[in-house]
Order: structure tokens, then C-alpha cells, then sequence
């Protein structure tokens, strides 16, 4: 059986790392100057990694995994 409060948490902190890589997306398309953009592409890389982990553990909960 599923823990739903378990998996209505994954799904607000899934909810939140999808929201924070669209606007990490959004500022590394108005930036420019490589300083910014590797800063960027190591906080998307960082929020990928997050949402990856959330996602695993998403699936593991309702039996996917």
C-alpha cells in the first residue's frame, strides 16, 4: 500500500525542483558571459540531480522501482 502523505511530500518537493530548473533555465536564456553560464549550468545540473533522486524515490514508493 501506498503512503500517501509520503508521496503527496515527493510530489510538492518534485513540484518545487521543476519549478526552480524552469527559472534556472529562464535566467541562463537572458545571462550571458561564461562566468554565468557555468554558474547556471552547475545550479541546473544540481536541480537535475535533485529532481532525479525525488523521481527514483517517487517510483520505489508506488512500487515502480
Amino acid at each position: 500500500m501506498v503512503d500517501q502523505a509520503a508521496l503527496n511530500d515527493l510530489e510538492k518537493r518534485i513540484q518545487i525542483v521543476e519549478d526552480n530548473l524552469r527559472q534556472l533555465m529562464e535566467q541562463a536564456a537572458a545571462y550571458s558571459g561564461a562566468a554565468d553560464e557555468e554558474r547556471n549550468a552547475d545550479r541546473i545540473a544540481t536541480q537535475q540531480a535533485k529532481l532525479d533522486a525525488l523521481l527514483k524515490e517517487r517510483d520505489e514508493l508506488v512500487g515502480k522501482g
